[in-house]
C-alpha cells in the first residue's frame, strides 16, 4: 500500500519509496540534519533499513513518512511523517507521532513548517486524529519553535535512549 501525495505552495510530499534511497543517504550524511536526530551520520545499510521501515509503515499502518521535494525543481528537502514507531521513550507516547527534518541547505526557508502543516492537515482530516504528539530534544530550538507555531504544547519531560527529550501534544 502506498499513501497519498500531498502538495503545498512549494512542496510535493510523496510516501517514501525505494527511489528516495540515494537522497536519503545524502540527507543522513548531512550534519545539520543528523545533529538533533541521531547525533551521527547513518551508514548506507542503516538508511536502507529506514527506507524499508518507511515503506512497511505505510503498508501496515496506513500512514508514515513522506519525502518532501521542491515542486519546481524536484530537489529533496527532507521528510515529515505521521508515525507509530513504538518508541522506547519515557513516558510512552500514546497518540500518532509527528516527526520531521530537513537538510541544512533548506533551513530558515519555512519549508519544514509548510511540510508539517500539510501532514497535520492530513492527520486531522483523514485520520481524524484529535491529538498528535512529537518529541524534540531540548537543544533543537528551531523544531521547538516550529512545534509551538503549529499548536504543540509541552506536556512532559522524558528520556529517549538515555537522553533528555521534551514531549509535546497538539489537541484539535
Amino acid at each position: 500500500m502506498s499513501g497519498p501525495v500531498l502538495t503545498t505552495p512549494r512542496l510535493t510530499l510523496t510516501p517514501v519509496g525505494l527511489s528516495d534511497y540515494g537522497d536519503l543517504c545524502a540527507l543522513w550524511r548531512d550534519e545539520a540534519f543528523t545533529r538533533h536526530i541521531s547525533g551521527r551520520s547513518l551508514t548506507t545499510e542503516e538508511v536502507w533499513f529506514r527506507v524499508l521501515r518507511d515503506i512497511g509503515h505505510w503498508a501496515a499502518m496506513g500512514r508514515g513518512n513522506w519525502s518532501m521535494r521542491l515542486t519546481e525543481t524536484g530537489a529533496y528537502v527532507g521528510s515529515v511523517g505521521v508515525l507509530d514507531y513504538h518508541r522506547d521513550v519515557t513516558p510512552p507516547m500514546d497518540a500518532p507521532e509527528l516527526g520531521w527534518g530537513i537538510g541544512g541547505a533548506f533551513h530558515g526557508q519555512g519549508l519544514a513548517g509548510e511540510g508539517v502543516a500539510a501532514a497535520l492537515d492530513w492527520a486531522d482530516t483523514v485520520l481524524k486524529a484529535s491529538r498528535t504528539v512529537c518529541m524534540i530534544g531540548p537543544g533543537n530550538l528551531a523544531s521547538l519553535k516550529l512545534a509551538g507555531r503549529l499548536g504543540y504544547v509541552r506536556y512532559a519531560d522524558g528520556t529517549y535512549h538515555g537522553e533528555p527529550t521534551i514531549l509535546h501534544e497538539r489537541v484539535v
